[in-house]
């Protein structure tokens, strides 16, 4: 292998993409946009949930039930309504997406000590939204239960607060989040979108850029020249490489001081696992590359290779370990899910190279995998 003629493979691919400028500017441009758009449009956050009340009691503590939910930030209250017929109607129009409504006689049987069912209706079109929003619902109403009780055997038995709280409350649970104490969720996707950027840009790139060769005939030159096999891929690769490389630095950055999401681990051991990655993600691109003739095919089979897999079993919106057995086999056999383990682990975990060694060792064996097929896919004899 001579690194003269390597060098030369690279520096002629180099000249030819700088000169493209469109796709030069494409090649730094698309990751950015990708992470700054679905950075901003991702967003798994439940907060300002419409909501409007029917309140048949209109007594005080109907009132203060209704405040605990005005004065949350996962609530955003719409105005009250006279009739169960005008909660249909905004429900079946979207402009609410949950009512409450209280029944009649509330106050007074919640003074006599005695059970009151409220009514809580939630949109369910979309369920996940629904079931966080129904967790919020639950915890609201079982504070405001808990000081019901409270004042309830303070007023009938004579106790002192505390000892009425310990009462009503005899098995207290104390939640505490771990690596993401906040539970954002820009701070879970804007990692795995680093991800999501390279996955999709540099099989494309490199895929478009070797088919131009093909598609232009100069890929001749390369079957009638001196250079072997390896050397003409490994000097292909370079330059979508060395592009892929910048832009690992430039979405950690944007990552950081955009989105403000924190990095606790190991810059070093980040990089090195992304650059494995970008070996993963540029072997798809080269040997799509090698099996079309024309940059729109290479354009359509990589999109569909590479995005479509890397939404569904990368972890990226939903974590692996919920899919389905047969989704959970497929997930494996990408590399997105490991790399995916591996920027979450850093930024949120701050973890080292010893406790992702099993990802990196996946990225290797599936760089290693995709460099063996390309070589055995490429050949110096033209098709006819």
């Amino acid at each position: 292998m001579n690194v003269r003629r390597i060098t030369a493979v690279a520096t002629k691919e180099w000249k030819e993409t700088v000169r493209d400028r469109l796709f030069l500017l494409m090649s730094f441009l698309l990751p950015v946009v990708w992470m700054v758009v679905f950075g901003y449009g991702l967003v798994l956050d439940v907060e300002h949930v419409p909501f409007a009340v029917l309140d048949r009691d209109q007594s005080s503590l109907s009132r203060d039930y209704v405040y605990r939910f005005i004065e949350s930030r996962y609530f955003d209250y719409q105005g009250s309504v006279s009739d169960e017929r005008d909660i249909d109607r905004l429900l079946g129009d979207t402009a609410i997406r949950m009512a409450i409504v209280v029944p009649e006689r509330f106050e007074e049987q919640l003074l006599e000590g005695r059970p009151v069912t409220i009514q809580t209706l939630l949109d369910g079109t979309f369920p996940l939204h629904a079931d966080t929003l129904k967790g919020y619902v639950i915890a609201v109403n079982r504070a405001f239960t808990q000081e019901r009780i409270t004042e309830f055997l303070t007023r009938t038995r004579g106790l002192v607060p505390e000892e009425a709280r310990r009462l009503a409350e005899p098995v207290s649970l104390e939640t505490r989040y771990l690596y993401n104490q906040e539970v954002r969720s820009t701070w879970s996707m804007v990692p795995a979108l680093i991800m999501f950027a390279l996955m999709v840009a540099s099989p494309l790139l490199t895929a478009l850029g070797v088919v131009r060769e093909k598609e232009t005939g100069s890929i001749y030159n390369i079957y009638s020249a001196t250079v072997s096999k390896a050397e003409f891929l490994i000097g292909k690769l370079v330059p979508y490489f060395t592009i892929s490389t910048i832009n690992v630095v430039v979405l950690w950055v944007i990552a950081v001081w955009l989105f403000g999401v924190p990095f606790k681990g190991s810059f070093t051991a980040f990089f090195l696992a992304s650059l494995l990655f970008i070996l993963c993600s540029t072997g798809i691109g080269l040997v799509i590359s090698l099996l079309v003739r024309t940059q729109m095919a290479a354009l359509i089979i990589t999109i569909i290779i590479a995005m479509v897999p890397t939404i569904l079993f990368s972890g990226l919106l939903v974590p692996v370990s919920s899919l389905s057995p047969g989704a959970q086999v497929q997930a494996h056999l990408f590399p997105a899910m490991y790399y995916t383990d591996v920027v979450r682990g850093s930024f949120l975990k701050g973890l080292d190279l010893k406790a992702m060694w099993t990802d990196l060792l996946a990225l290797a064996v599936f760089a290693v995998a995709l460099r063996l097929v390309a070589y055995s896919l490429f050949t110096k004899r033209p098709k006819a």
